[in-house]
Formats: structure tokens, C-alpha cells, sequence
């Protein structure tokens, strides 16, 4: 993130982008430095807000180059975006908006949404006309993740597209979740990410955004072929996360769920890298060397981990553990404990 005063070489190992704050802004001047800083980064729009007097704002921008992310957290306003600013300063993006609290109404070619839910994205074209309004329900800032995409990197005839206009689109289901996962995770912990990842993070977001609203317009199979494969592997990603710990979660059992060949499926991971099984393995693995060095779980057996994602076998599950980090569970649970007990003379 690039922020004033941050050295050069720590902003080189992150995603690019920009952090806007008004906290160093003296409280009064704070709406406006906000306002004409975002509105460089979105549409430029009216903005007004009961919290002239002292606007408490955050806004983390993540470029991605062919989409950007926006972490947001402001109070409540109110925007308009009329048709002579949309001659003034075309910006040819569609953004989705996922509020993570408060609520938010939007208007646009005479269609009209209100989301009460966090679990909803709004989604807008910025070319044209448009109302919208956000307000809390409480005494904090409201919290918002938007995703800015171009109109030629999206795969869907426009007249198709422009339906879903202040649309309410579900982020609990479906594609709309497995979007909601990914971008949240992006646009608040952007550290986790280099700049090389940029363009990875970039196709896979489109490509999520493409399937989620072809799925709301039922229009899926109208898509790529790439980007359907895309989706159709990050429901398996998640598939796979979410029963790691039944012992009976075999690559048989994840094609079934999702209507495929076995071939199909090793197909589909044949181009990234590790078999499903291996996928499995690895991540359960994790898991259970995530939990031997947590501190609440000091008194569960290993074995009672091992079992809490999926190893059923005492001896199949140390064999596994060694091959991948070089110690038995116990031992990495033993210095995980030592680490703790000394501290920071124990890393060094």
C-alpha cells in the first residue's frame, strides 16, 4: 500500500495500491480531503453526510490493474452521481459492493434496492446515473469491500448485464459467496499478497464476478469455458475446506458432489499443480500443525487432532506429518511449546 512517509522497499513487497485516512486531518477539513481524494479513485459524485464537522474515514485501495478492490469504513452519506457529471467524466466500470454492516439503498435505471443484509452485494454501472445511500444502524462506521471492474473485462452482453442494475445478489450462496470469501480476504489483508500476485488475483476475481452474475441471470453456460472452469475449481476449493474433517473425503466422493467424472476432476487440477488427493492432504496437514502449536488445544492427544481432520490412522497420519515438515507431530508440538515459553530468544 502506498502511504506517506512508508519506505520504498516495504511498499515494493506488497499488492499495489493506496491507503486514504483523515485521521491526521484536522477534524473540519476532514470531509473534504476525503471527498476529493476518493473521487479520484470511483466516479466523482455529490456527497453529502451528517458528519461534516468531523468525518472519521478509511479507504485501503488494492490495484490489481485489469480490477481494483476498496476496503472501506466511513459514516453515513448520501451520493449522487446525475448525468452531467457522467458527461463531465465517463468511467466506463461496473462495481459490486458488499456492505459487512449498516444498511445501503441504491438507485439506477429506475430500478431500486435495499439491502438490510450483510450478506448482499449492490451492483452499479458508474457510466451512468445513479443514487445511493449508506447509514449505520449503530454507533460505528459503517465497514464496505467494493469491486471495481472495466466493462470489456467483464463476458456478458452489456443489455444482459444492465438487468442486475441495483440488484440485491446474495453473498451467502452460490457463486456470490465463494466472491464474497475471496475479495474480503484480498481487500482486507493485501500484506498476504506480493505484486507478482496481482495478475493471478486480478483473473480470478473476474472471473468469480462473471460467474456470479451469469448465475443470477441464469446465463452460465453463455460464459468461457476458462472462467467457468475457474469457478466451477473454486467451488471445489471451498468444498474441499469445508469437510477436510470427514475421514471419508476422497477425490470419488468431491466428484460426486459436483457431478463429475473422476477423470474430469483430475483433469480440471491437472494444470495447477497437486492432485486432488494431494490437495486434501496438504490441507489437513495444516490443519492439524496449525492445532498441536494453538495453546488452547495443549491437552488434546494428537491423535484427537489428527482425527479432528480426517486421519484416522495413528501411524499413516505421523508418516504423513514427517514427510511433510521433517519432525513427528509431538515434536512439532514440543517446540511449538518451547517457542512459547522463552519467547523471543528462543527464535533467535
Amino acid at each position: 500500500m502506498d502511504r506517506i512517509g512508508e519506505p520504498t522497499e516495504a511498499r515494493a513487497r506488497v499488492l499495489p495500491g493506496q491507503v486514504v485516512d483523515t485521521t491526521p486531518v484536522p477534524p473540519r477539513q476532514r470531509f473534504e480531503f476525503w471527498h476529493a481524494v476518493v473521487a479520484r479513485e470511483t466516479a466523482p459524485a455529490h456527497i453529502s453526510s451528517s458528519h461534516l464537522h468531523d468525518f472519521h474515514a478509511h479507504a485501503r485501495v488494492v490495484d490489481l490493474g485489469r480490477a481494483s478492490l476498496t476496503a472501506l469504513r466511513y459514516p453515513s452519506l448520501h451520493s449522487t452521481r446525475p448525468p452531467a457529471l457522467v458527461r463531465r467524466c465517463e468511467a466506463d466500470v461496473y462495481q459490486l459492493a458488499l456492505p459487512a454492516s449498516g444498511r445501503s439503498a441504491l438507485t439506477q435505471d429506475r430500478q431500486e434496492a435495499e439491502l438490510r443484509l450483510p450478506a448482499e452485494f449492490t451492483f452499479l454501472d458508474a457510466s451512468r446515473p445513479h443514487v445511493a445511500s449508506h447509514w449505520t444502524t449503530g454507533p460505528d462506521p459503517l465497514d464496505n469491500v467494493t469491486v471495481q471492474i472495466p466493462h470489456r473485462e467483464l463476458p456478458l452482453a452489456p443489455d444482459q448485464v444492465r438487468r442486475l442494475v441495483a440488484a440485491r445478489l446474495r453473498a451467502d450462496e452460490g457463486m456470490g459467496a465463494l466472491l464474497a470469501q475471496f475479495v474480503r480476504r484480498i481487500a482486507t489483508h493485501p500484506d498476504q499478497y506480493g505484486p507478482a500476485d496481482a495478475p493471478t488475483l486480478a483473473g480470478v476475481t473476474l472471473d468469480l464476478v462473471s460467474a456470479t452474475l451469469a448465475q443470477h441471470l441464469d446465463r452460465t453456460a453463455d460464459l468461457p469455458v476458462e472462467v467457468r472452469q475457474t469457478a466451477l475449481r473454486a467451488q471445489i476449493d471451498a468444498f474441499i475446506d469445508q469437510h477436510l474433517g470427514d475421514a471419508t473425503l476422497t477425490p470419488a466422493v468431491v466428484a460426486a458432489a459436483h457431478h463429475l467424472s473422476p477423470r474430469s476432476l483430475h483433469r480440471l487440477f491437472a494444470d495447477t499443480g497437486p492432485t486432488v488427493a494431494a490437495t486434501i492432504r496438504s490441507r489437513r496437514l495444516d490443519r492439524c500443525r496449525r492445532d498441536l502449536a494453538d495453546p488452547l488445544l495443549a491437552g488434546l492427544p494428537v491423535q484427537a487432532i489428527a482425527a479432528r481432520w480426517g486421519f484416522g490412522d495413528k501411524a499413516h497420519f505421523s508418516r504423513a506429518f514427517r514427510a511433510a515438515y521433517g519432525c513427528s507431530p509431538r515434536a512439532w508440538r514440543d517446540d511449538a511449546r518451547t517457542r512459547r515459553t522463552q519467547g523471543p530468544a528462543a527464535r533467535r
